[in-house]
């Protein structure tokens, strides 16, 4: 292979890479040493900040391909059978940072870029179906209590458990991440879920609800905490190490995507609200839509994985988002954080950029290199016009009433928690136990572990009492305290 002489940024070729310019042998180095200068700026700048959550991740490319025919309900492109969509995941850990093991008690998330026809589509969700919470303005508070404190850098399950002592709805979320699904063997043996619910629109502007689901063709396996003990003693890197491995043998994952599909007025017709994030839609039938296979390894994954900017924003004509409170804020704050973190132009890195064309009135802003030419910059125009159509317009929802600051009606905090503990076999309620308890053990505040234990207790009497005994707590308090609680 021919060799390529090393250059500066503007291309110049350079002359010596190991000895800085100095005045005389023995003199100071020179500030005209381009070289020297743009090395050190260049390398005081390599780091972009790090994601507030999702920050250790690793990614893959793919394609995804309809086999099922959902066609029907929205005008997507992405849905047509037959469709080939190039895509890129990007699997994470939420709370902890860049570097930290990858065998830690936390969600994984599981964020697909679809590089559809139409622009781009960014399916952003988690291994697990459910969240903590159900209003995106508790967002940073949960992020907050979860991740170090503030004052020793330390996580800390007193502050972990002080918050959600007070959010009730997080019971079921709880239990799934302190169960064995809150440490995945690897990211190829996982499924993926939106956990929130999406619109799917027609031609017609007519919508269902839906809920997507990735089923992992490997299988899902998880691991025990003395199982992530001794993997993370050997390799704290292991799920990224299983995943480019095999790809790069030539063992492709893969994963079928699911929806649930609820028309409009069978939302009432549940107990809860089917729009509450912390809820599964037990009972409703799942439809294949198609299979996504990983197929190539990130060439640069600063590049491609760590400049990868996923937000439930990137949306196409045809999938919009439900009301759902979390899902309204997330629209917002994933978006705006990727303008803060990476920068104004993200969307133009070839990683986030669209197979299409794009055309719009942005100007300027940093790095920008989108090539707009003309001078029509505005809309409307007659010299520019830009054609558009009305079936292109969200669909509408009817509404009535005022406007407000309250909970949902329906909240139900508690069934569905419960429901997960029972499907659990005997050996995977002990570790969930044993899990939850030595970190609940840990509270110091007598008021927040017996509401944490109500909360379990009310959920399931089996569940909370094998809590109450293995934290040597009052049973009858606990009784007590969840005879008070509402679903």
């Amino acid at each position: 292979m021919a060799q390529t002489a090393l250059t500066r940024d503007n291309g110049a070729v350079v002359g010596d890479n190991q000895n800085s310019q100095t005045a005389g042998p023995d003199g100071p180095v020179l500030l005209q040493d381009v070289q020297l200068i743009q090395k050190l700026q260049r390398f005081d700048r390599e780091r972009v900040p790090e994601r507030v959550v999702h920050a250790r991740g690793t990614g893959a490319h793919g394609e995804f391909v309809v086999t099922g025919d959902i066609s029907r309900y929205t005008r997507a492109k992405v849905f047509v059978p037959g469709t080939i969509t190039p895509v890129f995941v990007r699997f994470s850990t939420v709370i902890h940072g860049t570097h930290s093991p990858e065998t830690l008690r936390d969600p994984r998330g599981f964020a697909t870029k679809f590089y559809t026809s139409e622009g781009n589509w960014d399916l952003v969700g988690n291994n697990l179906p459910v969240f903590f919470i159900r209003d995106a303005i508790k967002f940073p508070d949960m992020v907050h209590s979860l991740k170090p404190g503030p004052d020793t850098n330390l996580q800390d399950p007193n502050r972990v458990f002080d918050f959600f002592s007070h959010v009730p709805e997080a019971t079921h979320m709880l239990s799934r991440v302190y169960s064995d699904y809150g440490t995945p063997s690897n990211y190829r043996q996982m499924d993926g879920n939106g956990v929130h619910a999406y619109k799917l629109v027609d031609a017609d502007g007519k919508y269902v609800y839906v809920k997507f689901h990735w089923n992992s063709l490997q299988g899902e396996k998880n691991l025990s905490t003395a199982e992530a003990r001794l993997v993370q003693g050997t390799d704290f890197n292991h799920a990224s190490r299983d995943l480019m491995e095999a790809v790069a043998r030539g063992d492709f994952p893969k994963w079928d995507l699911y929806v649930q599909i609820l028309q409009p007025d069978e939302l009432g017709k549940f107990d809860f609200d089917p729009l509450d994030p912390t809820k599964i839609w037990t009972g409703v039938p799942e439809v294949k839509v198609g299979t996504m296979t990983l197929n190539r390894n990130p060439g640069n994954v600063f590049q491609e994985t760590e400049q990868s900017a996923f937000a439930p924003a990137n949306l196409v004509q045809g999938i919009e988002p439900s009301e759902d409170r979390l899902l309204q804020g997330r629209v917002f704050s994933y978006a705006d954080t990727q303008l803060h973190r990476i920068g104004t132009n993200v969307m133009q890195l070839p990683i986030n950029a669209p197979k299409v064309a794009v055309n719009n009135n942005n100007q300027d802003g940093q790095l920008n290199y989108g090539g707009r030419t003309g001078t029509v910059n505005y809309e409307p125009s007659r010299l520019a016009p830009k054609p558009q159509n009305s079936r292109d317009q969200y669909s509408r929802l009817p509404l009535s009433g005022s406007t407000q600051q309250a909970r949902i009606g329906r909240t139900l905090n508690f069934r569905q928690a419960g429901e997960f503990y029972r499907s659990l076999s005997a050996s995977e309620r002990k570790n969930l136990i044993g899990n939850l308890a030595g970190d609940l053990g840990q509270v110091k505040d007598e008021d927040t572990r017996y509401t944490m234990l109500a909360y379990f207790f009310k959920a399931d009497a089996d569940y909370g009492s094998r809590l109450v005994q293995v934290l040597k707590a009052d049973l009858d308090k606990v009784r007590q305290q969840s005879a008070t609680l509402s679903e």
